[in-house]
């Protein structure tokens, strides 16, 4: 449903204001490290998957102090930015690619982390199938996402202008569980948090939302600019929905986490232990 190209050149765009307008970001990173950290990881290569400008990755540094840390985005003014963070003493690195197609050998990654990630993918199942074949048996994949009660407000308004797509679709937390097992991720654990995020004025909402990239990138959308009346419109219909002269946006916040489960054999070859086999008795 995502057209990855306008992901691509919207988050290059929005590189340089990213930090500004990273709040939600900076809460689910915070919540998927405290989850991750119960779980006994022996970490040697941490992959960071779609860093943005890497301040996950500094923190990735921080919990995993002695693993080499790998930055790998989408978008390269992104990794440009992130590479300015890096401190002298770190071990890291920075890789331009996309979730969909990982230039690392099978079973080479101990940790994968992706802080958001998966909003902005077009196929979550073979980014999911790509992150088991990197990652190695025992190692763990933990992500946040948001869920389908995400910007429901913003959808519920442009319903009442016109009939074509603005809002990303969010996986549930149910079909995400069943594409990781899939993938051949072994015990997926998945829980869910809510955040609100009020504002005084739908200036300022959509002044974020295009400063983290996060403005329409469907392939449905209407490729021409949407009417000045249309868009007034629209955030008249928002204004509205809200209370106390602000704008609240809910957001359904996914945490998860899963372990590699080691390479997974060709559905075509059957393996058997010999010594399973009784002897026939002559």
């Amino acid at each position: 449903m995502l057209d990855s190209r306008h992901v691509r050149r919207r988050f290059e765009r929005a590189a340089a204001s990213f930090d500004d307008a990273d709040f939600v970001h900076t809460v689910t990173r915070e919540g998927l490290l405290a989850r991750l950290q119960p779980l006994v990881v022996e970490a040697g290569t941490v992959l960071d998957l779609g860093s943005a400008t890497c301040s996950t990755s500094q923190a990735l540094s921080k919990r995993f102090g002695r693993a080499h840390i790998i930055s790998v985005d989408l978008a390269h003014n992104m990794l440009q930015r992130g590479r300015k963070k890096r401190a002298w003493f770190s071990r890291s690195s920075f890789v331009q690619a996309t979730a969909a197609a990982l230039p690392f050998s099978a079973q080479s990654i101990d940790v994968v982390f992706a802080n958001l990630l998966l909003p902005w993918v077009d196929d979550p199942n073979q980014v999911f199938s790509e992150i088991a074949r990197v990652l190695r048996k025992g190692g763990v994949f933990a992500f946040a996402t948001l869920g389908p009660d995400s910007l429901l407000e913003i959808r519920r308004a442009w319903a009442q202008v016109d009939d074509r797509a603005h809002v990303n679709h969010f996986l549930d937390m149910h079909d995400l569980g069943d594409g990781l097992v899939n993938a051949g991720l072994a015990d997926p654990v998945l829980d869910v948090d809510r955040l609100s995020v009020s504002y005084d004025s739908t200036q300022k909402l959509f002044a974020d939302l295009t400063a983290m990239g996060g403005r329409n990138a469907l392939r449905q959308r209407n490729h021409a600019l949407v009417g000045k009346q249309h868009f007034r419109h629209m955030t008249e219909e928002l204004q509205r929905s809200g209370a106390d002269g602000k704008i609240t946006l809910d957001l359904e916040l996914v945490f998860g986490h899963c372990w590699g489960a080691g390479p997974r054999m060709d559905a075509t070859n059957y393996r058997i232990d010999a010594n399973t086999i009784p002897r026939r008795k002559t």
